[in-house]
């Protein structure tokens, strides 16, 4: 079925599917309640299809019809095996077995080039970080769906292996925008994404002022998400990851809550920003087990800068340093100007370079 089709249907079903009707269905009783459906997305072209004939498994324990569940993404599924060429397989493979997953952020080709040859088995193209370089702009929801799409397209390009997890902001608009989103990101060769709730007009997570939609307004982005990489061709395994700005916001109850959401409608991994000590890093990542969780660390932001060997203690499965390579080059590049423009020379900044 095509992504813009399911995205019709979704739109014009709110009544029957874990969007907005799922903060009303909770108090309705059981008997009330419609029976569980068993979704199967491994045909071939991407079509989602209901089987009315659960497994073994599935009779003995019932899953919650407001849950959504795809057996095919179990990461059970991914534990065995080398890893995969295909960058969001491989992803998921590294999400399932032991270890932390360490993202450097990167914001041009030259900065994922260095990660890359540093060894880094997973990279993270930033919002910031391809705001400034792209535009020379701040975090400001200045950058377009497609400066976000022709920077990937570069990154990925590098290395075909390497999975990247790009940040895309709020989705860029409404449900089908957000499915927009996921399908070019894919087609780019990004691994995975995060979508926020985050007003449109969104800035940095590590600065004060944010506002954020309703928790019926996230789950709807991550729904649309969801169903754009499940009509996806060839049973894509993209990773869709939820994040929420809303600990600065609403507290800390309410990001958990959010994001507990975010993995009823279908969400692979949990990104909280804005965690200010590890005692609530800790307790968010036993609020979500056993979902990933994923932390951003900024040196100077909201939250502490967390190594990795201490994020990973913690439980945290991916830290980004997404502001890693942007700083670097802006401190780099700037003392090199300043240097010419005091010596005459580059010299000074071509320092091995011989």
């Amino acid at each position: 079925m095509p992504i813009a089709q399911h995205i019709l249907t979704y739109l014009n079903s709110f009544a029957s599917m874990p969007g907005l009707d799922f903060f009303t269905r909770r108090s309705e009783p059981e008997a009330h309640r419609r029976t569980s459906t068993f979704v199967n997305v491994s045909a071939v072209d991407g079509d989602s299809q209901e089987n009315s004939a659960p497994s073994p498994q599935e009779t003995l324990c019932p899953r919650d019809p407001d849950v959504y569940y795809n057996s095919r993404l179990n990461p059970q599924n991914y534990l065995d095996g080398p890893l995969s060429w295909n960058p969001p397989t491989r992803l998921r493979q590294m999400l399932a077995r032991p270890g932390i997953v360490v993202a450097p952020g990167i914001c041009d080709g030259i900065s994922a080039r260095c990660a890359i040859e540093a060894g880094f088995d997973c990279l993270y193209q930033s919002g910031a970080a391809t705001t400034a370089s792209r535009l020379g702009q701040p975090d400001l929801a200045i950058a377009t769906l497609n400066d976000f799409v022709q920077t990937a397209q570069m990154v990925c390009s590098l290395d075909s292996q390497m999975p990247v997890i790009a940040d895309a902001d709020t989705g860029f608009g409404g449900p089908a925008m957000i499915a927009r989103t996921v399908t070019q990101y894919a087609r780019a060769g990004v691994a995975g994404l995060h979508i926020e709730d985050q007003v449109q007009t969104k800035r940095c997570g590590h600065l004060l002022g944010k506002q954020v939609v309703s928790r019926e307004e996230f789950v709807i982005r991550i729904r649309a998400a969801v169903i754009a990489r499940d009509a996806l061709p060839g049973n894509s395994d993209f990773v869709i990851i939820g994040r929420t700005d809303s600990a600065q916001v609403l507290g800390m109850d309410e990001a958990i809550l959010r994001l507990k959401l975010a993995v009823d409608a279908g969400a692979d991994v949990c990104f909280i920003e804005g965690v200010k000590t590890k005692e609530l890093l800790e307790s968010t990542v036993a609020a979500l087990a056993p979902t990933p969780v994923l932390v951003n660390v900024i040196s100077g932001g909201l939250t502490p800068s967390f190594t990795t060997k201490e994020a990973e203690k913690m439980g945290v499965k991916i830290i980004i340093f997404s502001l890693i390579s942007c700083v670097a080059a802006l401190h780099g590049i700037r003392a090199a100007m300043q240097s010419l423009k005091k010596t005459g020379t580059d010299s000074l900044s071509a320092k091995g370079m011989e």
